[in-house]
This record gives C-alpha cells, sequence and structure tokens, in this order.
C-alpha cells in the first residue's frame, strides 16, 4: 500500500521537468536524464500512459553556442532554443530506445492550444501517439514563440496538457523538494506535504527559482490551481525524488483536487483560449449566469465589445467590468446589438424561429474560476 494511492493508481499521468534539473555547467546532464527515463519507462512497464514536458532546449543549446548566461534577447533565445531542441530530443531518443520506447516530439506554442482547430489537432497527435505506445516529449516551441504568444514556463503547458489528455496526475519535477510557506533557506519556512486548496494559500513564493529556468515556485502553483480545479491530483517534488514521486510515495507536497474532471471543450474555454470579446450583463443576467447556472438570453445583455463570430469564446461580464464567465456565442458580433435587452419570445414573433437560441448556452459556458490571491 502507497501513501498516496492516488498517485500510484494513476493511469495517465503528464511528469513535467525543468531546465535546472535536467542541465549542469557543460549543458545537458546525461545522468540525470538516465534517471528520469529509467522512472518513465517503468511507468510504461506497469502499463501506464506517460505525457512528458520537458523544458531545457534553450540550456541545451546554450554551451553549443559558446554562451556561458541564459540569452535576455528573444533572437539569442530562439537561436539556442533551435539548436538545443535537437540535441535535447536527441538524447531523449537514445535513452528511451534503451527500454525499447519510442518518443514522439510535440512542441506547441499558445496558438497552438487557444485556437479550436489547433486544440483539436494537438488533442489527435496526444490520442494516437499513446495508442501506439509512445512517449510524447512536450516543449513550448522557443524558436518561433514570441514575447507577445507564449506560455513564458512549462509549469502552466504542462497543466494544459494534463486538460488536453484528460490526465488522472500531473507531476512538477523542480530543484525544490517542495512546497515551503517561505523561500527553504529562510529558517521559519515550514514545508507544506499537503494542500488542500491552493486558491487559499498565503504564502510568500518570491525569490524562488534558477538562473537558467524560466518559472518558479508562483508558476508550479498556477499550474497546480488550473489542474486541481479539474479533478487532476499534483505533486510538487525534487527532481532527485522523481522515481518515489510517480510512484505515489511521500515526497514533496501533494495538492489535492478542489474540482470536477470536466469536458476537454471547458476546459479549452476556462484556461487555453483566447477570448474575442465582451459581453456585459446587467445584475439578473449575472445572477442568473452564476446562481441558476442559466443560459444567457438577449435579454440580460447591455452592450457587445469586440469584433467576434459565432462559435468564438468571449468573456461575460458585469456592469463593473468584472470577467464573471467565458462562453462560446452563438451570434455573430455585428447581429447583436439589435437584440439586446430584448426576449427570446419577442424576437422569435417579430424575426423568426431562428431566433429562439440563447445567446450563450448553458453547456457552453464555465463561470470564472478562481484565482490565486
Amino acid at each position: 500500500m502507497t501513501d498516496r494511492p492516488q498517485i500510484a493508481d494513476a493511469q495517465r499521468i503528464v511528469v513535467k521537468v525543468g531546465s535546472s534539473s535536467l542541465t549542469g555547467r557543460r549543458g545537458l546532464d546525461v545522468e540525470r536524464l538516465q534517471s528520469l527515463v529509467g522512472t518513465l519507462a517503468a511507468l510504461r512497464s506497469a502499463g501506464k500512459d506517460v505525457v512528458l514536458v520537458s523544458s531545457g532546449a534553450v540550456a541545451a543549446g546554450m554551451p553549443a553556442l559558446g554562451m556561458k548566461h541564459r540569452p535576455r534577447d528573444l533572437a539569442g533565445q530562439q537561436a539556442a532554443a533551435s539548436v538545443g531542441q535537437g540535441l535535447l530530443i536527441e538524447r531523449y531518443d537514445a535513452l528511451f530506445a534503451r527500454h525499447g520506447l519510442v518518443v514522439g516530439q510535440v512542441l506547441l506554442t499558445v496558438d497552438d492550444l487557444t485556437r479550436q482547430a489547433g486544440y483539436r489537432n494537438a488533442l489527435r497527435t496526444f490520442t494516437r501517439l499513446l495508442q501506439l505506445g509512445a512517449i510524447p516529449v512536450v516543449n513550448e516551441n522557443d524558436t518561433v514563440a514570441t514575447h507577445e504568444i507564449r506560455f513564458g514556463d512549462n509549469d502552466r503547458l504542462a497543466a494544459l496538457v494534463a486538460h488536453l489528455v484528460q490526465a488522472d496526475a500531473l507531476v512538477l519535477l523542480s530543484d525544490v523538494d517542495a512546497l515551503y510557506t517561505r523561500h527553504p533557506s529562510d529558517p521559519e519556512a515550514v514545508k507544506l506535504t499537503e494542500v488542500r486548496d491552493v486558491d487559499e494559500l498565503d504564502i510568500d513564493t518570491s525569490k524562488i527559482g534558477s538562473r537558467v529556468g524560466t518559472g518558479g515556485m508562483t508558476t508550479k502553483l498556477q499550474a497546480a490551481s488550473i489542474a486541481t480545479a479539474a479533478g487532476i491530483t499534483v505533486v510538487l517534488a525534487s527532481f532527485d525524488d522523481n522515481a518515489a514521486a510517480v510512484s505515489g510515495a511521500a515526497v514533496g507536497t501533494l495538492f489535492h483536487p478542489t474540482g470536477k474532471k470536466r469536458s476537454r471543450r471547458l476546459m479549452w474555454l476556462a484556461y487555453a483560449s483566447q477570448a474575442k470579446g465582451d459581453l456585459v450583463l446587467d445584475d439578473g443576467a449575472v445572477r442568473a449566469v452564476l446562481e441558476r447556472k442559466a443560459s444567457l438570453l438577449p435579454a440580460g445583455i447591455t452592450a457587445v465589445r469586440g469584433d467576434f463570430l459565432a462559435g468564438e469564446p468571449v468573456r461575460l461580464v458585469d456592469a463593473a467590468g468584472a470577467v464573471i464567465a467565458r462562453g462560446i456565442v452563438n451570434y455573430d458580433a455585428v447581429d447583436l446589438p439589435a437584440l439586446l435587452g430584448r426576449s427570446t419570445h419577442e424576437l422569435v414573433e417579430e424575426r423568426g424561429p431562428e431566433f429562439d437560441r440563447e445567446v450563450v448556452h448553458r453547456d457552453a459556458l464555465i463561470v470564472k474560476l478562481r484565482k490565486r490571491r
């Protein structure tokens, strides 16, 4: 019996590893890569599906290009990534091959997950790779990503991928052994072995990061918040404890799920989509959406902002501008102003039966999930 059966019994696991855990002074640390690959190969041998989200492309490319420090400029980062990504996947391919396993490289940009077509394409790729017994190795496509359109770190990417593949567990491997109330070097820091609700935490996550990575403890908590809100158990642990972490041993910090598993469409809508505009709701419509879980009708909308088409994601906001929900709209933006404040019954009588529809149906609407304070 394991200490954490929800991890030990997970059939589909997403494992994320950061740059600082995979690299040394001379680039990729082969021994650490071997340790990780051995752990993941054991999971596959046990019949589990495994997805690896691996940072390290920029860090791997730096030595080959004579870089001693992570470049701050975008062009330098892209150059290092273009060299390092090949080195990284080559190592993974060779190491997994020793265990009789095949890897499939999946490089993603924000556009791949924020556009519905890209999201569906990514899902098809992951689904087929897993069906064929391969291990998807995921990274942000730093070679073409820009400052404006990028995940910025692989923690959030890992949480979104966990949603996409409907994982049972997400394991974040880091250079710290757990979550602490303060920086681990602080004598007053307290190690947290379990977190019931990440959104209720009140801790100092500043000054925790590495010289080669882009994320810190804040991004890991954001990832944990995204995943646990949709029913996915999360473990944050030291890379050195990778085998223990994925087996369900009591290492690192366990984040308990706070929500239920939702459909991929709703999770895309909540976390990955880019809203094309806003629908401003009156107080009655706000209550109907939040309290009665009702669909949004034209009568409850006071204003329309943005340029969107039917079938695209929009924000639902209250009179003060606060986002209360996101949804898939059933009308083009140009058609809505003439319908505002009017009942569906009136519209059907005046314009015909095609207007007997909601602006946003409740099944295509997700109330805004909480954010960490």
